[in-house]
């Protein structure tokens, strides 16, 4: 046991109907329950591995708007949740977060609307994108917070901005889950990293994440890896 406000989830899949696409993701169909063991979880994974399918149906088990926000958001302009947020079970820790959010990156727009309206109030509309983003992002209240891409909109020195925060308030009390293709917010120092690759949600050491190493090639390797992709 550990004093994280999600210390991990439990899955009943015979509640799942059958014909839900839920059953054609493998990594999560390969998991029972799943346990995090520190303050910083990343999902990490190519695109379709089901990474953001699990963060949601955490989001909405625990109470969170499925298009982003807090519990005090009840805005919906397109329904899509998955049957699995209905056969999720969290398993929480004895502390109760005041604060926290879910953040999804193709929704803030109709986040930083409602925003002007809820206790977090301000203007996101005001800024530019990217700057709207980070400023909803670095929420200074320890508390539960579950992000899906929160990098899409930052620049590089941005993400920096954005890894020193969670870092710090790691380690006043908030816990992070975040879905993430970024190389420089895997850095987080003393973080779990869970890849959804190969079928299955397992451990997986920075150094060995798709994101790094395509990253890394790329840098140290461009002319060659362009005269691959692009040659005939």
């Amino acid at each position: 046991m550990n004093d994280l406000y999600i210390q991990g989830l439990k899955i009943e899949w015979s509640t799942i109907p059958e014909d839900s696409y839920v059953h054609k993701i493998p990594a999560i169909k390969s998991i029972t329950e799943l346990q995090f063991k520190k303050p910083v979880t990343f999902f990490v994974g190519e695109n379709g591995s089901g990474k953001s399918t699990l963060l949601e149906a955490m989001a909405v088990e625990f109470g969170y708007n499925s298009e982003g926000g807090t519990r005090n958001y009840n805005f919906s302009t397109y329904y899509d949740i998955s049957s699995l947020s209905e056969s999720i079970t969290l398993v929480k820790g004895w502390q109760r977060p005041k604060s926290g959010y879910f953040f999804r990156a193709e929704t803030f727009f109709n986040v930083a609307t409602a925003s002007m309206f809820d206790y977090m109030g301000a203007d996101y509309h005001t800024n530019s994108h990217g700057e709207g983003n980070l400023n909803f992002l670095v929420y200074d209240k320890p508390g539960l917070y579950l992000m899906d891409e929160p990098e899409a909109a930052l620049s590089p020195l941005r993400q920096l901005t954005l890894l020193r925060h969670i870092y710090d308030m790691s380690r006043k009390g908030a816990q992070f889950i975040i879905a993430t293709h970024s190389p420089i917010l895997l850095g987080c120092p003393h973080s779990q990293i869970l890849s959804f690759d190969n079928g299955k949600i397992s451990p997986c050491d920075y150094e060995n994440t798709l994101s790094y190493q395509i990253t890394k090639d790329f840098l140290f390797n461009k002319e060659k890896m362009l005269k691959e992709l692009l040659d005939d």
